[in-house]
This record gives C-alpha cells, structure tokens and sequence, in this order.
C-alpha cells in the first residue's frame, strides 16, 4: 500500500509482485541427470532472485542420494561472477541486505541439523553469494518457511503422495510449484492437489503469454 502511494503521487505505472516459496516434488521415476540439469540452470537463475525460483526441493526416498550427490555436482561447478564476463553463469544479489539475510538463514538451518553440501557463505567484494544447497532441512528452520530469495536450495525426503503434497502445501504461499514425474496419474493427482496459482509438470515454463500469472492463498 505504502508503494502504490508513492507511485500515486507521480503518476507512476506500477506492477506489484508479491513471493513465494515454490516446492519442487521429485519422483523417483525420473530421468535423473536431465532433470538434476534442469533444476539447477533454474534454481540459480537470476541467483534465485525471482519470484517463481524453485527453492523447497522434495525428493522421493529412494534417489534422494543420488538427488544430493547430482545437484552438489552442478551446483559446485557454477561459474559465478561479474554478468559481462565470458563462462559466468551468475552473477551478485540485489543490494547490501541480501548476503547478510541468507547467512542468517543458513545459520539457523545448520544450527537445526540441515548440512551445507556446497556453497553456504558470501564471498569477495560486492554482493556475491555461494550457490548453495542445504540437505535434510527440518521444517522448523527459518528457512522452510520464509523465501530466501537468493542461490540457496534446501532439501528434505518423502516416502509417498500424500506426504509430498502436505510439504507443498504447508506453507501460506500459493505463487508457483513444480513437480517433475513420468507417470501420468501422478502428474493428474499433483496438478490437482497442489496449491498454487501455477503448476509447472516436468517442465519451469509457467510464464507465458497465453496463461494467466497469479497465485492463490
């Protein structure tokens, strides 16, 4: 209220976004290494500043190790640095505020048991931060229920469905959420019970011209 106020004095054309935190649902029938590839070009993107980012990353017990290995793997090799330099893949976050945040945040999620499996920490001048991607993250962490907004991935295990679509669902935060299986009843039943305004299956192309943009909750 207090933006669109400022805008009002000058006239000024505005769009308000508002977050999210989207959960990503892994199935253990998925082509791993292509989407491990996927995930992380999208995760990274913009260094996680964007409203619709991948964060809350939930994978099926039985390739969760595999999961972790594969994601540190890419995450690692991220060449991260000034945008108009050749091979950088990700450039700084947005201002002084956002380092100081994340190492909040990755200190309150270490400190509840979720173990940094890369990244973790600002470094060199301006504000660049580490990709990083934190394991087994308890909901209780700061982290699982406030956007981080920024390269920072956090990670927890499901058995079934029904506990899976209780993680992404827990949060008050309905802007986007993605699921990524080979199995077409389970895409139906996510598409269905997941709640947010945009579901991405197997795929991050949720903005587009041809369908609406919003959430829900």
């Amino acid at each position: 209220k207090h933006l669109m106020r400022l805008a009002a004095d000058g006239v000024k054309r505005i769009t308000m976004e508002l977050g999210g935190h989207a959960p990503v649902l892994v199935f253990d029938d998925v082509d791993l290494p292509k989407v491990l590839d996927m995930l992380v070009a999208q995760k990274f993107r913009n260094a996680g500043q964007v409203c619709v980012a991948p964060t809350r990353f939930y994978v099926q017990e039985g390739i969760y190790d595999a999961f972790l290995a594969g994601f540190a793997e890419r995450t690692a090799a991220l060449k991260v640095g000034n945008g108009l330099e050749a091979g950088v893949q990700m450039g700084p976050l947005a201002n002084p505020r956002r380092p100081a945040a994340l190492t909040g945040l990755i200190g309150d999620a270490t400190a509840q048991g979720g173990r940094v499996l890369t990244g973790g920490s600002a470094y060199g001048e301006g504000f660049f931060f580490q990709p990083t991607l934190i394991a087994d993250v308890p909901n209780d962490a700061a982290i699982m229920n406030t956007e981080p907004f920024g390269p920072v991935a956090v990670t927890r295990s499901f058995t079934t469905l029904d506990e899976a679509i209780g993680e992404a669902n827990r949060l008050p935060f309905g802007l986007a959420a993605f699921a990524f299986t080979s199995d077409l009843r389970t895409a139906n039943l996510v598409g269905d019970a997941i709640e947010a305004g945009m579901v991405g299956i197997n795929s991050f192309a949720i903005s587009v011209a041809d369908a609406p943009f919003g959430g829900v909750k």
